[in-house]
């Protein structure tokens, strides 16, 4: 019951900004996360907006086209109900992001981490700084984030190739809370983007786009 509504009350706080913002026409935003230390936090540049319109048109969702770009330490991080992170290479966080991430996933925010291939060693250090009590731990294929819209039985889609390893999903969870997906070995977000930009198989990006829609609606509607 508390759960409920604390992530109730996180949705409303986000709506609530929405309104004052003037951008009640479309009721939620969501933003990839720009962080320091170097890495390329703006790679996958038409990922985030294909799988809004796809949540818009397939699910009906009613999410704003333009996504967002929000620092790790500012505080209209508590404006976005999910927060998309990706790149290839080193991330930093100062103690003061660190802690305003930890108090933005513990108030009912959301993130998803895509590693884009050479983000793995960097993100499972600095989210240590986040949650130090807490340790990834690999999500089972019957998760209901892999059975939401979407049904994955055998959890991720593999999208691209680099070492011939099965894509992973990783979970933070705390109190039986999943605050943060890390999809790893699978590249979701490109496949996510263009067509044009990898010449992907259509079948592949659909599958790539339905479990996005499923990180959507985890984040939008599981209390």
């Amino acid at each position: 019951m508390i759960k409920s509504i604390w992530k109730k009350s996180f949705l409303i706080i986000v709506l609530l900004a929405s309104v004052i913002s003037g951008q009640a026409q479309s009721s939620l935003k969501i933003a990839k996360l720009k962080y320091g230390g170097g890495g390329d936090w703006y790679a996958n540049k038409t990922s985030l907006p294909n799988l809004i319109r796809f949540g818009n048109s397939e699910l009906k969702m009613n999410i704003n086209p333009v996504e967002d770009v929000v620092e790790v330490g500012s505080p209209d991080l508590f404006t976005y109900p999910f927060v998309h992170m990706t790149g290839h290479g080193n991330v930093v966080f100062t103690d003061a992001e660190a802690r305003n991430l930890r108090n933005y996933l513990l108030a009912g925010g959301f993130l998803h981490i895509d590693d884009n291939y050479g983000l793995d060693p960097f993100i499972r250090r600095e989210m240590k700084k986040v949650f130090p009590e807490l340790s990834f731990v690999e999500l089972p294929f019957d998760h209901q984030i892999y059975h939401l819209k979407y049904d994955f039985p055998n959890g991720l889609p593999k999208v691209h190739e680099h070492d011939g390893k099965s894509p992973q999903g990783f979970g933070l969870i705390y109190q039986g809370r999943l605050l943060c997906f890390y999809s790893y070995e699978c590249d979701l977000g490109n496949g996510w983007e263009d067509q044009s930009v990898y010449k992907d198989p259509e079948e592949l990006r659909r599958k790539a786009l339905q479990m996005g829609a499923n990180l959507l609606d985890y984040a939008f509607t599981i209390l």
